[in-house]
């Protein structure tokens, strides 16, 4: 579904990803992990086309991503829950879930139809439904944030980040949301510092340290390597 070949991405001098390559399958939950820095949104920004990259390619099934404006690559398939939230605080939930719909065509009773689902997988935005998203907590944020992102209809979501600055018992439920959310049949490509939760779900992995690709392997196997305990997991 999603493959990055030989990616290169400068911030000016610095050499932000150094010929990064990567593969996403129909139906995989694949995450990708490493310290701060390491380049992991920088990775997910770019395939968004919020970041350009100086070389390399990536498709996305048989469409290349590389020229295409973000609204374009949201209307193909591909939907980014972003790192921080980046709610629109000023705004209520009801609106924030309209806004992830925006490039949709689509009539008023299945705009509905399909908040009532976000509705459905986080109760809790049913009750804040007309409070404003900055006003919410934390967790309610990240719930919203990526039920905004879900609003897309995308067959791939890129979360970035969902578990920073929650509670134990939040992370905890965000993960669970998103085994469902692949369940459903969407396609999730996870960027996360939690390491242990995102080995537990995912389906394989990638470890990015310092723009390069130095591990890749089933998120099991990658649980059980010497170097990765050490590393991301308290040994």
């Amino acid at each position: 579904m999603l493959k990055v070949v030989d990616l290169n991405v400068y911030y000016g001098a610095i050499h932000a990803l150094k010929s990064v390559s990567l593969e996403v399958n129909q139906g995989e939950i694949v995450t990708l992990i490493g310290a701060n820095g390491a380049g992991k949104s920088t990775l997910i920004r770019t395939i968004s086309g919020l970041v350009k990259s100086a070389s390399g390619e990536m498709w996305y099934a048989q469409s290349r991503l590389d020229s295409l404006a973000p609204h374009q690559i949201v209307k193909l398939g591909v939907s980014q829950s972003p790192e921080g939230r980046r709610v629109f605080r000023t705004m209520s939930v009801h609106d924030n879930l309209l806004m992830g719909a925006y490039t949709r065509k689509i009539d008023r009773a299945t705009l509905h139809a399909d908040m009532d689902e976000m509705f459905t997988l986080f109760p809790r935005l049913k009750e804040r439904e007309k409070q404003q998203a900055g006003t919410l907590s934390g967790g309610e944020q990240q719930m919203l944030a990526i039920a905004r992102a879900l609003m897309s209809k995308p067959r791939l979501l890129m979360l970035d980040e969902p578990s920073l600055g929650l509670a134990p018992f939040l992370v905890q439920t965000i993960f669970s949301v998103i085994q469902n959310i692949n369940r459903a049949g969407v396609t999730i490509l996870l960027v996360e510092q939690n390491a242990h939760q995102a080995l537990r779900i995912a389906h394989r992995a990638y470890v990015l340290e310092t723009g390069c690709i130095t591990l890749t392997d089933e998120a099991s196997k990658l649980m059980e390597n010497d170097a990765v305990r050490q590393a991301y997991l308290g040994g």
